[in-house]
């Protein structure tokens, strides 16, 4: 079946049920940004792969919303199908609720698998939707009939993560959620955030692709735990631990059951941002609730000391892999395009395949972190683009290639993004690389008093843009979990103020990232991004300061800067970077290759 005939199949059961339109958002029962193929229903049903989107079906239409990074390839993978593309946050674009109002008649009912949508999202609809005294059905997931070849959920094998790299035992990490509970006369806590439960107990899984987590729900109370999972995934040695850790084992489906139960007088904790719809209509009504964000999110963004190190050693080894990379990438070109080591020639897919090979040669490699973005050219442009059989090209001389990429390693995981001059690039290309570098290492250089949160330094990677009437649609930076998800919050660095993100403090130990990019549709797109670490710095008597430490090592293509475009400033800030770069890389490297390195980064004047 085509998109459109899978619509129309969805409209034939929303019909029989009397539904006048019908919610598939990305998200699995979890609230997760990436989802097992189970969960990919979004996908299936629209055709659009981006991680981030939500289609509304109505009886005679359909609409998909997606965020700036993915305007330009969902515009291309909707093409030819009847649904509407909604840029949101653009002018003029309606939210998801304002649409529903102004489309439905009064009283209509609005149908979606409530296991997949979160309470604050409903909430979100209602409040906007009330006037119609529009109702709600969230028992029935209608897409599965549809999707009659749908894959199996994932039951894969869970492994630990040993308390030298976590920094602190699930007893430790337990008590120290307990301590929140207390403070917040709380009695039970739902957690439903598969990194935050993985975290939690110090345990992994891969049931997620790029994202090393298993599938299960959790309630912690004073004096015990409930884990509800596939319990056939957990290895006997892991179950005899968490049993004794004071975690019980129950089946993956009896969460509700056991919320169904929970008594009437008891106090819950749950996050409705996060937490499905399905599990908040299981809580007594007269349960007492506290709807606040998890007390783990914001423990698992604060590294410990031992995640810090362990984290520091990953970056190394992933920043000796995708060095080795651009070299045998700028090396591959001639006149005649690009060509491996046996004279093929290379493409944006088998440009990732070399530097999943340059992974793996380095020590505890685990797997990509996220599908790799390779991509040449005009493909640059497109902020998520993920090359496909359909979309591969052919790297060729004369243009810039960016590579966003990364990796989970034993010792953390990383994400990476450098763009690399290909032969001879245009003085345009050269001039946006260089504004676009200037906006990263002036984010890079902050220093700035604790209690400062991501929003107010954001300014600074888009400064050298916005003087030249440039901007990115996207976020500067986000969090980035240990061996866990890729994308973590609480901390980011973003200009907007979401009404439903929190600002938060940027914290000695916390991940993030900083990538500033420009994208010229049709031509080219440039993004530079490190991962950095909060770190304290000097404390005098105006307060507690702190700095960003590099933990990215890879240097930028010297190729591809204007020097001329930079401040003194800002040509030493790109010359201390490069030279710390060679110096953490350089045991790593010899002969001809460490030749190449110490050209990659000499000093630029």
């Amino acid at each position: 079946m085509n998109v459109d005939d899978k619509l129309n199949a969805l409209r034939k059961l929303m019909q029989e049920r009397n539904l006048s339109a019908y919610i598939i958002p990305t998200e699995d029962f979890h609230s997760s940004e990436y989802v097992g193929e189970y969960f990919k229903v979004r996908e299936y049903m629209s055709g659009f792969t981006g991680s981030a989107g939500t289609l509304i079906v109505l009886s005679d239409e359909a609409a998909l919303w997606t965020d700036g990074r993915y305007f330009i390839q969902a515009a291309k993978q909707l093409a030819g199908s009847s649904i509407m593309l909604m840029k949101a946050g653009q002018p003029g674009v309606p939210t998801i609720a304002e649409y529903l109002y102004d489309k439905l008649e009064e009283k209509s009912a609005i149908g979606f698998d409530g296991r997949t949508v979160t309470g604050q999202f409903v909430k979100t609809i209602a409040k906007k939707t009330d006037a119609k005294q529009m109702t709600f059905e969230g028992g029935e997931d209608l897409a599965d009939f549809v999707w009659v070849d749908r894959p199996a959920v994932s039951e894969e094998p869970v492994w630990e993560l040993g308390v030298d790299y976590a920094g602190k035992s699930r007893e430790e990490k337990l008590s120290a959620v307990r301590e929140k509970l207390k403070e917040k006369k709380a009695d039970v806590l739902l957690l439903t955030a598969l990194d935050e439960i993985a975290w939690l107990l110090n345990l992994r899984g891969d049931d997620v692709r790029y994202t090393p987590v298993f599938l299960a729900y959790m309630l912690v109370t004073q004096d015990k735990a409930v884990l509800c999972i596939h319990e056939r995934i957990l290895p006997n040695e892991i179950r005899e631990k968490l049993e004794r850790a004071g975690i019980d084992i129950c089946s993956y489906d009896a969460v509700d059951e056991i919320l169904h139960d929970i008594s009437r007088e008891k106090c819950v904790w749950i996050d409705s941002r996060s937490v499905n719809y399905s599990l908040l209509n299981s809580l007594p009504a007269e349960t007492q609730k506290i709807d606040k964000c998890s007390p783990v999110t914001l423990m698992k963004a604060v590294k410990t000391p031992q995640e810090m190190e362990h984290i520091r050693r990953a970056h190394i080894k992933d920043g000796v892999a995708v060095t080795k990379f651009i070299r045998w990438l700028k090396m591959s070109v001639d006149n005649e395009g690009c060509k491996d080591e046996s004279g093929e020639k290379i493409t944006e897919i088998s440009a990732a395949g070399k530097l999943e090979v340059f992974r793996a040669q380095q020590k505890g490699y685990l797997g990509a972190s996220f599908e790799p973005i390779i991509a040449y050219g005009a493909h640059g442009a497109i902020v998520h683009y993920e090359p496909t059989r359909q979309t591969d090209v052919e790297l060729k001389g004369g243009s810039l290639c960016l590579a966003d990429t990364g990796g989970h390693y034993r010792d953390g995981t990383t994400d990476v993004t450098r763009t690399v001059a290909l032969g001879a690039v245009t003085e345009e290309e050269k001039r946006y690389y260089t504004i676009a570098l200037r906006g990263h290492l002036a984010l890079g250089a902050a220093r700035f008093r604790h209690g400062v949160c991501g929003q107010n330094l954001d300014v600074l990677a888009r400064e050298p843009l916005w003087e030249n009437g440039l901007d990115y649609n996207h976020g500067t930076g986000h969090g980035v979990g240990f061996i866990l998800s890729v994308h973590e919050g609480p901390q980011r660095f973003q200009w907007r103020i979401s009404e439903n993100a929190a600002s938060i403090p940027l914290e000695e130990g916390m991940v993030i990232s900083n990538e500033p990019g420009i994208y010229l549709e049709g031509k080219f797109g440039i993004r530079h991004e490190n991962l950095v670490l909060c770190r304290k710095g000097e404390e005098n008597e105006h307060g507690q300061f702190m700095y960003l430490e590099p933990l990215t090592m890879v240097p930028f293509d010297r190729d591809a800067i204007l020097p001329e475009l930079m401040t003194d400033r800002e040509r030493q800030w790109l010359n201390d970077y490069h030279r710390q770069v060679f110096e953490t890389l350089q045991p790593y490297f010899d002969g001809e290759e460490l030749q190449w390195l110490q050209e990659a980064t000499a000093e630029i004047f």
